[in-house]
């Protein structure tokens, strides 16, 4: 069974936080990488959703990166929009 509240209710907020306090990029992409891996393990399964949220914000994209989660090209995703 997924977890799909956990963007939701941990990732997004946290991210947020980071954001708004002006936390360095580097930083974001640690702190949320550990979230991402610990969420991961925990079978969360709507990480998508919680990227597509942060696509302005690099150290976000990249956490996600290096976790093995990339946002899909800009065509692709005006593509989506358009089925």
């Amino acid at each position: 069974m997924g977890w799909g509240s956990a963007g939701i209710k941990i990732f997004d907020p946290v991210a947020r936080v980071l954001i708004n306090a002006g936390v360095d990029e580097d930083t974001q992409v640690k702190a949320l990488g550990d979230i991402i891996e610990a969420l991961r393990t925990e079978d969360w399964d709507t990480e998508q959703d919680s990227l597509d949220q942060f696509l302005d914000h690099p150290g976000v994209v990249r956490a996600f990166a290096r976790h093995g989660i990339t946002a899909p090209s800009a065509a692709h995703r005006e593509e989506a929009r358009r089925v």
